[in-house]
């Protein structure tokens, strides 16, 4: 597969070298080894430059990526993908439940991996690469990145809090705030190696904001939309119960399956600028069924 990426050099960026432009938008080092190997990757207004060559304001940059190595390990197989979008550089997924992000030992061809494998396989050489990960249970918007750079500069877009995520879950209590921020730093509890805890002394920080946005007081629960200000692991299903809400069906923090055989957690929105072109972009899921028949009552018009 073979990807050119251009760049419109401003003001700001001139004087930096070529190779210092593109480490600062999170491109990796092993790109970067990459490219310096590759004759003709690097050019300044269509002329071949190396690395090192500073840039100018006005200058088009040009980069020519070609990647031939695909995920070995992951084998293909047809299951369920639903495409929220697609170009030359993304891939955004509405992940269903009981689908693991990445393959385990346990989990070798049930996982969003093996479908992205499967939805590729005949049309390039692709290395897997999602960047924002969901729980096994947890549904909806996650991001596949396409080449190498692209997955370098979202990664870095995550790491400085670029990429709004937005989640809505259904909590065991009718009678919340209607908005709240919990600030309670979180860490691994201790003989686990997959529970978290809320620990003032050791933990690290940890902001969740929530809004409620309707509830059913003959169930006791309430549908919360939900963003991270950090990304701590099982952040939401931990502060939720931090508060006396956990969420519904959540097998690690509160197996009550009444309503609902999974953690009730969604993740509905996704708000970034595009890692290439920058333009603003904005992706929604719709409500799971299994979602709003736990709630019980119908969801507001804004869905």
């Amino acid at each position: 597969m073979i990807r050119t990426f251009h760049f419109a050099i401003t003001s700001k960026e001139s004087g930096m070298p070529i190779g210092f432009f593109l480490k600062s938008m999170g491109v990796s080092s092993s790109c970067l080894i990459q490219l310096r190997k590759a004759p003709g990757s690097i050019l300044i207004n269509h002329q071949p430059v190396l690395m090192k060559t500073p840039l100018h304001e006005d200058d088009l940059l040009t980069v020519i990526l070609e990647e031939q190595k695909q995920s070995e390990h992951i084998p293909a197989v047809p299951l369920p993908l639903d495409i929220i979008y697609e170009d030359e550089d993304i891939l955004v997924v509405n992940k269903p439940a009981d689908m693991p992000i990445h393959p385990s030992m346990d989990n070798y061809e049930n996982t969003l991996g093996n479908a992205v494998a499967y939805y590729f396989k005949d049309q390039m050489p692709f290395v897997y690469r999602c960047v924002n990960r969901l729980d096994r249970d947890t549904t909806g918007l996650t991001i596949v990145a396409k080449n190498q750079i692209s997955a370098g500069i979202l990664s870095q877009m995550i790491s400085n809090r670029r990429v709004k995520r937005e989640y809505l879950a259904i909590s065991s209590k009718s009678t919340l705030p209607l908005e709240g921020i919990i600030d309670a730093p979180i860490t691994r509890k201790e003989a686990s190696v997959i529970e978290r805890i809320v620990d003032f002394e050791y933990g690290e920080k940890a902001v969740t904001h929530y809004k409620k946005i309707t509830s059913n007081e003959s169930r006791n629960l309430s549908l919360l939309l939900l963003h991270l200000e950090t990304g701590r692991t099982h952040q939401i299903r931990v502060h939720m119960k931090h508060i006396g809400a956990p969420l519904i069906g959540d097998y690690l923090y509160n197996p009550d399956m009444t309503y609902i055989q999974r953690q009730a957690l969604h993740s509905y929105r996704l708000t970034l600028n595009h890692p290439i072109t920058k333009e603003p972009m904005q992706f929604v899921a719709p409500v799971p069924i299994d979602m709003q028949n736990a709630l019980g009552v119908p969801l507001p018009d804004i869905f």
